[in-house]
């Protein structure tokens, strides 16, 4: 069994402060510059790159929009689309 979990660790400087390593970095896809989120459930915080955790969200809160909306195919997904720029031609 192929498994993508590994454990590393790093040292709490005096003001809290604590280096990512280079391989969790490059897991998460962060860089100098770029935002982590950290989340704690029940005693464990999972760090994650924040644009992704913005994206899981909207993807959460958009679940089931589609169908709401009648947007069950492409062709209904072309129609609003076609429908949309007419409008915003007019």
């Amino acid at each position: 069994m192929i498994t993508n979990t590994f454990i590393d660790n790093a040292k709490v400087m005096s003001k809290g402060q604590v280096t990512i390593p280079k391989d969790i970095r490059e897991v998460l896809g962060v860089s100098c510059g770029d935002r982590i989120t950290f989340v704690v459930e029940n005693g464990n915080v999972r760090l994650i790159n924040s644009a992704v955790y913005a994206m899981q969200i909207l993807q959460m809160q958009m679940k089931g929009e589609a169908e709401k909306a009648n947007l069950t195919s492409d062709a209904a997904v072309m129609d609003m689309v076609k429908e949309i720029r007419t409008e915003s031609v007019d």
